[in-house]
């Protein structure tokens, strides 16, 4: 655990969020709002006021919550390419982009591929989606069901990165990615403002528990794009809250990063949380991620394991990365620094929905 003492008094003073981001999902198909559900026999367990669960296993019928960043970024990036403007619809975008001949390209851990793929599939144009050799097999299939060609490349996550911009350079197609570099920033900061529905939603859904606000929030990383978007939203606010980071001991980059004061890129093993298994810290979130995370946490796949297996037993079917802040949470409450407690409101963001990993022994 890496407490960053500084992050507590400070505050996000940068451009807001779009406020068109959440109309626009709302318009999407098969909308819908996740539950945010409420885990009192943890709370009690953990000596904490209130502990809540954002449980994104069906977010417009997809197992993650990378939709809502990549239909955003899609659709600004294909609007833009189009010469459109943001009110157009779904189907004027889809005549504008086939006219073009626009195509997606994009390189994935899991789920943000599948998310990248399905808005292709709503606007009807080509995708080509990069994997790890370690993806599982199932996973390639969910996102070539959705109707992308799916490319194996020898290596990890990091190893696809590369190869995704020279195929997007050597075809023309649109690069829609959720990391970022020094010259690639726009499309991942949509990508991240695209998030911001989610923590809109769990601010409503906390007042209508008639519930105080949050104190500390969970969320899990792999390159830093979500966890950028909740510093963002809840260092904005008045008083603030507590941003916790969570990372699987395979690539701690964010937590390494926060010690050495610079991106600090890693090499990767492997992980039961496959979405969060990368090596380098998104380039756009860096900034925010340094002043804002007030703790990095770093897990096993067997203490997930198990913190998986208990919200199973709470109705909550999630997979190894929605099961992470759980564990993180755990591991917080043996520290003093973060003053969890009895007024402590602690919100868990858990990312993805059930499915299959090889369990650790």
């Amino acid at each position: 655990m890496f407490i960053n003492t500084p992050a507590t008094s400070w505050k996000y003073t940068g451009p807001p969020v779009n406020p068109e981001v959440e109309a626009f999902h709302q318009r999407l198909p098969d909308y819908n709002e996740t539950p945010l559900v409420d885990l009192p026999e943890l709370a009690k367990e953990l000596g904490i006021g209130r502990v809540v669960l954002k449980d994104e296993s069906n977010r417009f019928g997809l197992p993650a919550f990378k939709v809502l960043g990549a239909s955003w970024a899609v659709y600004r990036a294909v609007a833009q390419k189009c010469e459109l403007p943001l009110t157009c619809s779904l189907d004027e975008l889809s005549e504008a982009a086939r006219e073009k001949d626009t195509k997606l390209v994009t390189n994935t851990a899991g789920n943000w591929g599948r998310a990248v793929a399905r808005m292709a599939k709503y606007l009807q144009i080509p995708v080509t989606v990069f994997v790890p050799e370690e993806m599982h097999q199932t996973t390639r299939d969910n996102i070539a069901n959705e109707g992308a060609k799916v490319v194996v490349i020898q290596g990890d996550y990091d190893s696809t990165v590369p190869i995704t911009r020279e195929e997007a350079s050597k075809t023309g197609s649109l690069l829609v990615m959720d990391v970022s570099w020094e010259g690639y920033e726009e499309i991942p900061t949509w990508v991240t403002e695209g998030y911001s529905t989610m923590l809109k939603e769990t601010d409503r859904q906390l007042q209508n528990m008639a519930s105080n606000p949050a104190t500390h929030t969970i969320a899990s990383v792999g390159g830093g794009s979500w966890a950028h978007a909740v510093c963002v939203h809840y260092k904005s606010k008045n008083p603030t809250a507590a941003v916790v980071a969570v990372e699987p001991e395979s690539a701690p980059c964010l937590e390494e990063s926060l010690k050495n004061g610079k991106i600090t890129i890693l090499t990767v093993g492997r992980t039961i949380m496959n979405g969060m298994n990368c090596g380098t810290v998104c380039y756009t979130a860096w900034d925010t991620l340094r002043n804002g995370v007030d703790a990095s946490v770093v897990v096993s796949d067997l203490e997930v394991h198990k913190d998986l297996q208990y919200l199973h037993s709470q109705g909550v079917k999630n997979g190894p990365c929605g099961a992470a802040p759980v564990s993180a949470l755990k591991r917080l409450c043996k520290d003093e620094k973060l003053a969890l407690g009895r007024d402590s409101v602690v919100v868990l963001f858990s990312t993805e929905g059930a499915r299959e990993y090889v369990v650790p022994k």
